[in-house]
């Protein structure tokens, strides 16, 4: 029995709905992972404990291969499970706790690696390149993807994951507007594909333009998507160039609460609209959003030991593979080879925008 498919119902997309098996089959390929207390039976233990197993190959994967996110590693190789084998139904439960849960607990662990102090420090010209950089990419994304027929959720997807922090805001977003895993896949795919090519770009460009050290590193903080990207680049660039590059990334970190926020009240008004139930709208603020932000402020006091804020970065490491592992189990090959090109052009023209605003506010700043 396939995964998803417990007690006779498979759950649909729309959350606190359920659908008999005799209904018309979806459309979509992917095999549903349902929520616990959303319909699915058993304990969640087994499941938890088999995408734990599935992080844990993910980062041995990743320590070996420095230069690829360990998140793409995690969601790939839970799609390789996925379609190589059967995966028991007795894992629906806990795969469900670590697509959601999980998922969310290590947003909220992201905050503490993001300190006020470091963020004002940057001043006022380059915080606003930041927010420029977030706010341009997502609605420029947003509007190429509708001109190219780019599916709704797929272009948001990479448009936040393009504009603010990579794979984690793909993450993010799939957590607030309950995206189909196929998109959150190809959608990290191509952050981690068009990130690694700025790795090579940034510092080849940036010697063309006549960037100093401490401009490139800018620049690669405000345009380039993963964290792990940004510090590739940093390295190359020198020590200096590095800490900008970083303090920088982090800030646009810091933009994913309030654009996570703007997505949650979007949802609700949209689910408002629709006239749906009070009890079925989605918080106006999600409560990993504020988690994120109480951390944040935590982080900001310089109260927390350094080994702390390093315990807690392992650990924000491990909850999100774990959770990319989960996604990457609802994930089927078929689907994907259907996606064509139009999203893959979508990433091209995501990065170029990106890129090209962070470069201006980082010109105009210096």
């Amino acid at each position: 029995m396939p995964l998803g498919r417990t007690g006779g119902w498979w759950p649909c997309c729309t959350p606190g709905r359920m659908e008999p098996m005799d209904s018309p089959a979806p459309t979509s390929i992917v095999s549903p992972i349902p929520l616990p207390g959303r319909g699915a039976r058993g304990h969640w233990v087994p499941g938890l404990v088999f995408c734990a197993v599935g992080m844990g190959v993910a980062t041995a994967v990743a320590s070996v291969l420095p230069m690829v996110s360990v998140l793409l590693v995690a969601i790939v190789l839970g799609a390789v499970v996925a379609n190589t084998m059967v995966v028991p139904s007795v894992l629906a439960a806990g795969v469900g706790l670590a697509a959601r849960p999980v998922l969310r607990a290590g947003i909220v662990l992201l905050g503490l690696q993001v300190g006020l102090q470091e963020i004002l420090g940057l001043g006022a010209p380059v915080v606003l390149t930041v927010v420029a950089t977030v706010g341009i990419g997502i609605l420029a994304t947003l509007w190429a993807g509708k001109r190219l027929g780019v599916p709704p959720a797929q272009r948001l997807l990479i448009a936040c994951g393009f504009s603010i922090c990579g794979a984690a805001a793909v993450a993010a977003v799939e957590g607030v507007t309950d995206a189909e895993e196929e998109d959150v896949a190809v959608a990290v795919g191509l952050v981690v594909v068009f990130g690694t090519l700025m790795i090579p770009a940034v510092p080849v460009l940036s010697g063309l333009l006549g960037l100093g050290a401490d401009q490139a590193g800018l620049w690669a903080g405000a345009a380039t998507h993963e964290v792990a990207q940004v510090v590739a680049i940093g390295g190359t660039l020198g020590p200096g160039a590095l800490a900008a590059a970083v303090v920088v990334k982090l800030a646009r970190v810091l933009m994913l609460a309030p654009v996570m926020a703007v997505l949650a009240w979007q949802v609700r008004r949209a689910a408002g609209a629709a006239e749906r139930p009070a009890g079925a709208l989605p918080p106006l603020v999600p409560l990993f959003v504020v988690g994120f932000v109480a951390m944040m402020l935590v982080a900001s006091t310089g109260l927390v030991p350094a080994a702390v804020l390093e315990g807690a970065k392992t650990l924000e490491s491990m909850c999100l593979a774990t959770a990319m592992f989960a996604l990457g189990l609802g994930v089927r090959v078929r689907s994907l080879l259907t996606v064509g090109a139009r999203p893959v052009v979508l990433g091209a023209v995501s990065t170029v925008i990106v890129a090209s605003t962070a470069l201006t506010g980082v010109l105009l700043a210096s």
